[in-house]
């Protein structure tokens, strides 16, 4: 996972957003706020599903 950006479906309301495998922040959903993933100090921790791996170009 090191790396890698995922999309990441909200648990809320559905949205789906990329998210840093390795974020170092909480990532907060664009539309309603809920939680997305939290830094654990390597790979990031989702809330919502992963959805796919987004290939960088």
């Amino acid at each position: 996972m090191a790396g890698s950006f995922f999309r990441v479906e909200c648990p809320d309301c559905e949205n789906e957003q990329v998210v840093f495998g390795r974020a170092s922040t909480e990532v907060v959903c664009a539309v309603c706020g809920t939680t997305l993933a939290r830094p654990t100090g390597g790979d990031a921790e989702f809330a919502g599903e992963v959805v796919e791996t987004v290939e960088a170009r």
